[in-house]
């Protein structure tokens, strides 16, 4: 696939970038370089390779998923500019 002016045109305006008509054949270079390395990928054989997510083998830690409290409500109050009885003061916004 190759990239014209007016697809580079095209492409600009819908990405909302402002490039002088001058610029044009060089974003269009750009476009074709990027297209380019694209179709170089599309050629690596990748039939039985795993997805990875990193490069080193790691394992999500897991925990039990419990519904709780928190049990740092002090702690959390203590952040805020104004709390009473336990809760977050905040200014009446509506009469």
């Amino acid at each position: 696939m190759s990239i014209d002016m007016e697809t580079a045109r095209r492409v600009a305006k819908l990405a909302r970038i402002r490039v002088e008509e001058d610029q044009l054949p060089a974003l269009a270079g750009e476009f074709n370089a990027i297209l380019g390395f694209v179709e170089q990928l599309s050629e690596v054989d990748v039939e039985g390779v795993e997805p990875m997510t990193s490069v080193t083998p790691q394992r999500l830690k897991r925990r039990v998923d419990v519904v709780n409290d928190g049990s740092q409500q002090d702690k959390v109050l203590a952040n805020a500019p104004d709390a009473r009885e336990g809760f977050f003061a905040v200014p009446k916004v509506v009469e």
